[in-house]
């Protein structure tokens, strides 16, 4: 039989003991599992006294109280009784409104409007739903009310500026409050973590704290969570996993445009958009973004080309521009601005292997007008017709659309939603449009021209020579 050596015992001693025995404040009962010099509940020092674990007995009682296990298929499910902001396309990012008792994130670069666009959906929400209250962390409430009577939403808005967010949620919960905005995330703090404001942990319980008193009280929170360089919204990756919608602010600031991406969403769809222009009195929402991104375009420019992206659930047309240029250096250089470099690298190389375009030694700059990012394949042949517009300094049709996948070998695939895709190029005039094979001609509307092509030199000559 194996003997145990003393430091082994001692060990062994001293786990025993420690299951045994818990440590309790003697002021305010805060219970820990080792002894502490200062309470976090009462910040009393030397109040910690040794005492019992508390009896088996006590466990089975609590566990003697779980819920009972129920089968899915009886659940009952209640309907969702969404609160519209009056804001239709920010409605539609949402997945129709406003959840009560839902968590939504808010995330975007210092500026672009997120404290302006949450004040108008309060101000918005406050004669739809009832009491609605913003909590500034940041701000003092001078400095709020200032901003809101520069947009016209001071309202019936309650303003509330505190950090501390266990005493501000008690006051806002007797306040009845259906909406909270909370703003931000980073500049609350609860007295009970012992880590300093904006640091991980605190994020992290502060967001756990909203999460529960948003699904006690059933009041939607508005969370605005600050961004790191990289553009991620800074703290625990918890955070996004705690919440149930993310949003995220993106776009062009210096054609004051602001886009705002869903990327999370329990309630509704994913990547759903809502583009905003920012303007003296905060942001207007536009009806029409296809509109408002082809504005401007040149008439008979080379090197453009229209694609019918799908962003979320419906199409907006964008404009894929690129430019080529002798290469100043020895290496040429590959520019890609709202769209995927490596996907222009695949592009370029397919049009120089497939296609006969010599556009290897030549720097070559591509974008999309309007700062909105387009990650879909569906834009590569937008793309490839772009650059071959530019290297043969030759226009493509101004009533021209085009999109499809290009692969490896040079064939065009199929991409989803091609009826739509032609369907919102036709509402706005286009009436040419190149296509991959795949698409039938009896999808066109009345009215356009389909031009099906299953490789891109063919899409190439296509489009030169109309």
């Amino acid at each position: 039989m194996h003997r145990r050596t003393p430091w082994l015992h001692r060990i062994a001693a001293v786990m025993a003991k420690a299951a045994k025995t818990l440590f309790f404040c003697s002021s305010c009962g805060f219970e820990s599992v080792r002894w502490r010099g200062r309470c976090p509940g009462c910040e009393g020092w030397n109040t910690f006294a040794e005492a019992p674990a508390p009896a088996p007995a006590r466990r089975t009682a609590r566990l003697a109280q779980a819920p009972a296990l129920v089968p899915l298929r009886e659940v009952e499910a209640g309907a969702e009784d969404r609160i519209s902001t009056g804001l239709r396309e920010f409605d539609n990012v949402l997945g129709g409104g406003v959840v009560p008792g839902s968590v939504i994130l808010i995330g975007g670069e210092p500026g672009v409007g997120k404290s302006t666009l949450l004040l108008d959906v309060l101000a918005r929400l406050a004669q739809r739903a009832g009491p609605v209250v913003y909590l500034s962390g940041e701000e003092s409430a001078a400095q709020t009310k200032l901003r809101a009577e520069r947009l016209g939403t001071a309202g019936d808005v309650l303003l509330l500026a505190a950090a501390n967010l266990e005493p501000a949620l008690e006051e806002i919960e007797r306040a009845g409050a259906r909406v909270l905005v909370v703003d931000s995330i980073q500049t609350v703090y609860l007295e009970t973590c012992e880590s300093g404001i904006g640091s991980v942990a605190q994020v992290r319980e502060c967001a756990q704290a909203l999460q529960r008193f948003a699904k006690r009280t059933e009041c939607a929170t508005f969370v605005v969570g600050h961004v790191t360089k990289d553009g991620a919204i800074a703290g625990p990756r918890l955070l996004e996993h705690l919440v149930d919608t993310v949003l995220y602010f993106e776009g062009d600031g210096g054609a004051g445009l602001r886009v705002l991406r869903s990327y999370k969403n329990r309630f509704g769809s994913v990547d759903e958009v809502c583009v905003f222009a920012m303007g003296p009195q905060g942001l207007r929402e536009i009806a029409e973004p296809s509109k408002r991104f082809l504005e401007g375009r040149a008439a008979r420019a080379s090197g453009s080309c229209v694609v019918p992206a799908v962003v979320g659930s419906r199409p907006i047309l964008l404009e894929v521009q690129a430019l080529l240029a002798g290469a100043a250096y020895g290496t040429p250089r590959r520019l890609a601005s709202s769209l995927d470099a490596n996907r222009l690298a695949i592009v370029l190389a397919v049009l120089e292997k497939r296609a006969g375009l010599l556009v290897g030694g030549q720097d070559v700059y591509a974008s999309v007008a309007g700062g909105l990012r387009v990650g879909e394949p569906a834009a590569d042949v937008a793309l490839a017709l772009a650059v071959a517009s530019a290297h043969r300094n030759a226009a493509l049709p101004h009533d021209l659309v085009a999109f499809g996948e290009l692969g490896l070998s040079g064939e065009i695939r199929g991409v989803a939603q091609s009826e739509r895709r032609l369907a919102e190029a036709a509402r706005l005039g286009f009436r040419l449009a190149v296509v991959p094979a795949v698409v039938s001609a009896a999808a066109a509307p009345k009215g356009m021209r389909v031009i099906p092509v299953d490789e891109i030199g063919a899409a190439v000559n296509a489009a030169l020579d109309l």
